[in-house]
């Protein structure tokens, strides 16, 4: 249960910083590749680390991609929103996906 959750809350974030982009190319601080490496990367670092979140370590990434989209606020501020939004759901589909998996092992 804790990779399905966590696996959407990384497509849903995903389309977000995709869609990022449209505000990042228009920040005087960055250039249209820098802007579209930035955005599109982070998406795409998105739907690689859903996929391997069957590895421990794929969740460690996860975090990782949290702390890169809060990071997008220094260029755009309504990241930090839309980043700490994320890394909220981020921790409770983490948190609430193990207590579930957990659950069910005790259970079975």
């Amino acid at each position: 249960m804790q990779r399905r959750l966590c696996s959407a809350i990384l497509f849903l974030e995903a389309i977000v910083l995709g869609l990022s982009v449209i505000v990042l190319v228009q920040s005087k601080d960055l250039t249209t590749t820098q802007a579209l490496w930035i955005g599109l990367g982070l998406s795409g670092a998105c739907v690689l680390v859903a996929g391997l979140l069957r590895k421990p370590w794929a969740y460690v990434l996860g975090w990782l991609i949290q702390a890169g989209a809060l990071a997008l606020g220094v260029y755009t501020p309504a990241m930090v929103v839309l980043g700490a939004i994320f890394a909220l759901l981020w921790f409770t589909a983490y948190r609430l996906g193990r207590t579930i998996d957990r659950d069910k092992a005790a259970a079975a």
